[in-house]
């Protein structure tokens, strides 16, 4: 069996005598590095006038790293132009905030084409190399041009949007047919895989076979869903430790026996914080019993500090949070604590323990993890609640959230009345399935069949991808709207078969 090669747009080698990132690819692909060995290879995080034109070499734990640094010159193009001002909004079907520059799309190319250039001298025959994200799309082609004969496997980690949205991206019938240099490329959910192949039929013109695959001079090209997981134990025990830390504790304390909503993520236009503050807002105008009585935890680490758009999001969430506090404040208590940086892991595991609603409501999102934390760092005990975007690739399986439209302030806002309501035998039962399902599905099993069927493994596809979601439990409840009328169209249900709903569920467990 040869190594594994791991490539990434960013690769986060520990520093010597520190243990590996808790987190993301590294517990991933853990038990893959130490069973087999392996490279991981992509950009320092070092972005400089003259940078060194030389590869750096690293072992750690057994695992070699390589990275290489990136002129500021070609960060601003590849980096902060293309790949976060025109992909990211593109994936994530944010046209509107799409921004494409030719210029910066040829320097995507030609930082791809450096890759494939260091990354080459580097490879042994029988390697098997794992390409991550859309930094990095073009970055198989390359290699093949280069005359690899690996097995090269991509995975998507954000959303993948239909043709219709996808080809509004100048140039996207050229990053479509890049893909069919790969043996396999993967992407979350059932959705992103109807829009993948949906993208390969229409931008190649090529059979795209219904289990997700095409033929290519004599190749096989699979398109396959691999829902990405967590360390659900680890960070169960983790939240378990950090709830009785001193800062935790300070916390509880600050909290005067409220109830704590709780929202923790990325300072991104993708995860609908504006959309989640004016929500709050309309749950204090709606329900005035909870004045006094509930806080808001607010956490978004700042990121992209150098993308105009992100500044601007900045100052309006700062605005909006601003202004609840000065609708809404008592001299004992500030409805919305917004915390504009990261806070350590552990502390978060801690923080996610006492919240009584955990309220994950992006826009748009490939997987979402936050939503898996939450609910594997509860006490199943006394649970919280998950409120959900049924826009996050989570919401696929974690159906007994409930499940709402981020853009419905009023129905998140009934959403987190139901959750602050909600009894406490209906609560475990609902953690208790979710909990189940995180438990089936290992971050190590999840890279564990990924690679099975990029090297085609015997008995890897038992069930396709397609097989997979339709077995995914469908949503029992989704969050309350303003109307009262019939259930709509769509499946969601009024606010008024909401509470009936929860109301005959308290008495079918009398």
């Amino acid at each position: 069996m040869g190594r594994l090669v791991i490539v990434s747009n960013r690769v986060p080698v520990p520093k010597r005598g520190e243990a590996p990132a808790a987190g993301g690819l590294a517990v991933a692909l853990k038990d893959a590095f130490s069973s087999r060995g392996g490279l991981w290879f992509g950009w320092s995080g070092t972005a400089s006038e003259e940078p060194a034109d030389l590869v750096r070499h690293a072992r750690r734990a057994g695992v070699d790293y390589a990275v290489i640094d990136l002129s500021k010159t070609a960060y601003d193009g590849f980096y902060a132009g293309y790949a976060n001002s025109a992909l990211w909004p593109m994936f994530h079907f944010r046209l509107g905030l799409l921004s494409y520059d030719r210029d910066q799309a040829e320097c995507y190319r030609i930082v791809n084409r450096r890759y494939a250039d260091k990354l080459m001298p580097l490879l042994r025959p029988d390697d098997t190399i794992w390409v991550h994200d859309y930094q990095m799309i073009p970055l198989g082609a390359e290699l093949r041009a280069r005359g690899s004969r690996h097995r090269i496997g991509y995975f998507h980690h954000i959303p993948f949007p239909p043709w219709a949205v996808f080809s509004a991206m100048p140039g996207a019938e050229d990053l479509i047919r890049d893909l069919l240099a790969y043996d396999l490329v993967g992407v979350q959910t059932h959705r992103d895989h109807v829009g993948l192949m949906d993208c390969m039929a229409q931008g190649t013109g090529m059979k795209v076979r219904p289990e997700g695959e095409v033929r290519l001079r004599g190749r096989r090209i699979k398109l396959r869903s691999f829902p990405i997981a967590i360390a659900t134990d680890e960070f169960g025990q983790l939240a378990a430790r950090s709830v009785s830390s001193p800062e935790a504790k300070r916390f509880a304390s600050s909290l005067a026996g409220r109830s704590l909503v709780i929202g923790a993520e990325r300072l991104d236009y993708t995860k609908g914080l504006p959309e989640r503050l004016r929500a709050f807002s309309a749950l204090l105008e709606r329900f005035p019993e909870r004045r006094s009585c509930v806080t808001y935890l607010q956490i978004a680490a700042r990121s992209r500090e150098d993308v105009e758009t992100y500044k601007d999001l900045k100052r309006e969430i700062e605005t909006l949070a601003g202004r609840i506090n000065g609708d809404y404040s008592e001299a004992d208590w500030t409805p919305v604590r917004y915390v504009g940086r990261a806070v350590p892991r552990d502390t978060l595991a801690g923080y996610y323990r006492m919240a009584q609603v955990g309220l994950v409501t992006p826009l748009r999102d490939g997987m979402n993890l936050v939503a898996k934390e939450y609910v594997a760092a509860q006490d199943p005990a006394d649970p919280g609640v998950l409120v959900l975007s049924r826009f996050a690739g989570a919401a696929e399986a974690m159906t007994e959230a409930l499940l709402v439209n981020p853009l419905d302030a009023v129905g998140m806002a009934e959403a987190m009345d139901t959750a602050l309501a909600m009894p406490l035998e209906e609560r475990r039962e609902r953690h208790g399935a979710m909990l189940r399902r995180l438990r089936e599905n290992s971050v190590e099993d999840w890279a564990r069949r990924f690679l099975d069927v990029l090297e085609g493994k015997e008995g890897a596809e038992v069930q396709p991808s397609r097989a997979a979601a339709l077995a995914i439990p469908q949503p029992r409840l989704i969050s309350r709207s303003a109307s009262t009328s019939s259930e709509s169209a769509s499946g969601e249900r009024t606010g008024s078969q909401v509470a009936a709903r929860s109301t005959a569920w308290a008495r079918r467990r009398r």
